[in-house]
């Protein structure tokens, strides 16, 4: 008797231990947490990357000029139509690289439309302090 009792709570411990934790992160959840250090953007940039991030349209537009140009890979886009369509529903997954005195990033982006991948925003402000032009694209 006292082996069966002893056999069943070894196996019950061996049970125990092989017990999987059911919470799932994802690495876009993981990137997202570790990977946003957005201390060496540009004061303004920060300001409307947050409310990008947030799906804050009309926060984001008014750091941009009336007139703002976006060009997407290079080619011109519709700058309303685009925050419209697609802040709140895009964002930033991670950061990996900061540049142009903290103007332009480079990171991870997921869209419901084209999934994840590389991306880069480039804000250009202009003497006033206002965005005039946002270059956005798919990074190498």
């Amino acid at each position: 008797m006292r082996k069966i009792i002893y056999l069943l709570t070894v196996f019950s411990m061996y049970c125990a231990c092989a017990q999987k934790n059911d919470v799932k992160t994802t690495p876009t959840q993981q990137q997202t947490k570790n990977d946003m250090d957005t201390t060496k953007l540009n004061e303004t940039v920060k300001k409307a990357f947050d409310a990008w991030q947030k799906g804050d349209a009309e926060t984001f537009t008014s750091f941009f000029t009336a007139d703002a140009k976006l060009y997407d890979d290079g080619n011109p886009r519709d700058f309303k139509k685009f925050v419209k369509d697609a802040c709140g529903h895009e964002k930033f997954t991670s950061i990996d690289t900061i540049e142009n005195e903290g103007k332009t990033i480079y990171g991870r982006f997921h869209t419901e439309s084209w999934g994840d991948f590389r991306t880069f925003f480039k804000f250009n402000i202009n003497s006033d302090g206002k965005f005039d032009k946002l270059e956005i694209g798919q990074a190498n």
